[in-house]
């Protein structure tokens, strides 16, 4: 009889337990889901975006579906996986998508080099960052697969003093 009683109260502190642990669960899996399939906040910084984000760092919101459904454009801000280091991930602004005819300077401190055009490959994006002069981007590595691209950057998030804003 003793034996049961501790069974019943078992089975009653388990049912308890599982009735807490579910809806934090539940919260768990939708956080995970939306922060690798819809949107997450992430942090940036450098030289390479400046004056358009902080070289002391943003936390930007970033939309994941966009790439995935063909929905970015030149002068998009992405967030590209880097293609010499898969660890690292970059903010760079869209130049040119497939087909596109795009016109740079290698090495904007010579003047006296003339500007060079390429046609970006298909599948393929051209990339750069704002501060032209502080930038790795598709002028030293080339055009970029698309499949690298993680994210469309919508919204600053962080500092407070430019939430929302992306451009100077």
């Amino acid at each position: 009889a003793e034996l049961l009683q501790y069974a019943r109260q078992w089975k009653s502190t388990a049912r308890e337990v599982v009735n807490q642990a579910l809806p934090l669960a539940q919260f768990f899996s939708l956080l995970h889901v939306t922060s690798t399939y819809i949107c997450s906040p992430t942090l940036v910084f450098g030289p390479s975006m400046l004056p358009t984000l902080n070289f002391s760092g943003d936390v930007l919101l970033v939309d994941k579906l966009s790439p995935l459904l063909g929905m970015v454009e030149p002068g998009d801000i992405v967030l590209v996986q880097s293609p010499d280091n898969p660890r690292k991930n970059l903010a760079k602004r869209i130049m040119g998508l497939e087909g596109d005819t795009v016109t740079f300077l290698a090495d904007p401190a010579r003047t006296d080099r003339s500007p060079q055009s390429v046609v970006v490959p298909k599948g393929h994006v051209w990339i750069q960052g704002d501060n032209v002069y502080a930038s790795r981007d598709s002028r030293q590595m080339g055009p970029v697969p698309y499949g690298l691209i993680h994210g469309k950057v919508i919204f600053r998030v962080w500092p407070p003093k430019d939430f929302g804003r992306l451009s100077e």
